[in-house]
């Protein structure tokens, strides 16, 4: 793999679309570009998993974002389903608590055992939203401290579950590599190249800043999905990083 495949492979296009022929489209303009495509709640509940094995069958990664959180069977048994689709990452909430976590972690290893011709996908765990603000989190959610304190808590949870990584805002990835080893995988949505427009997101940072902080990989979604030239912001996006 070249270097410039190898930065887009750590780049997760976010398809936040609500049907799958708009999901195409950007497909088609992106057609070459060895990127992650990030499936979210909106495309997977309009188009299910027939979708996302279309992915698969193009040769893409996939992260199926569905952000997992019930009690521990509940969650077990989704993350079994979601490994046999073939997907290469998935999520779960840190806040449903370690014995969820490790159940989903029981139940991607019983898909693996049962079909053992599937890969292996990365299991993480979300820590905060990046739209969670410090006041939101102390008096909406009801969890005292800084955000920050609370992401690097729940990562530590994370990885005595034996999840691979956490979802973070890049603002907190020194402080979750520091806490549990550079081989614990950050992926850090809130990612504005420079000059985007904040959207919905209060804790950013662009694509370049995030990497040298020693993230593993960046969700984008609208700087590139609605850009008038989707291909070029994408090219433009890995110009910046090789």
């Amino acid at each position: 793999m070249s270097h410039r495949d190898e930065v887009a492979s750590r780049i997760m296009v976010a398809l936040d679309y609500p049907k799958a022929s708009e999901a195409r489209e950007l497909l088609q303009q992106l057609q070459g570009i060895p990127c992650y495509m990030k499936v979210g709640m909106q495309l997977y509940f309009a188009e299910g998993p027939a979708f996302v094995r279309e992915l698969k069958e193009l040769g893409y990664k996939v992260f199926l974002d569905l952000k997992l959180h019930d009690i521990p069977n509940t969650v077990k048994s989704g993350a079994n389903s979601i490994t046999k689709l073939g997907v290469d990452m998935i999520n779960v909430h840190a806040a449903g608590g370690v014995e969820m976590m490790a159940a989903a972690m029981q139940g991607v290893n019983e898909a693996l055992e049962e079909n053992p011709a599937l890969d292996k996908p990365i299991v993480i765990a979300v820590t905060q939203l990046t739209s969670t603000s410090q006041d939101m989190l102390n008096n909406e959610i009801g969890i005292g401290g800084s955000v920050a304190d609370s992401v690097v808590s729940y990562a530590k949870f994370t990885k005595q579950a034996g999840l691979d990584g956490v979802v973070a805002s890049p603002l907190e990835v020194e402080m979750i590599k520091e806490a549990c080893g550079s081989d614990f995988k950050t992926i850090t949505p809130g990612i504005r190249p420079a000059g985007s427009a904040l959207g919905d997101q209060t804790r950013v940072m662009t694509p370049k800043q995030a990497f040298e902080q020693g993230t593993d990989f960046v969700v984008i979604g609208r700087p590139i999905t609605i850009a008038a030239n989707p291909r070029e912001a994408i090219e433009n996006i890995i110009e910046e990083l090789i």
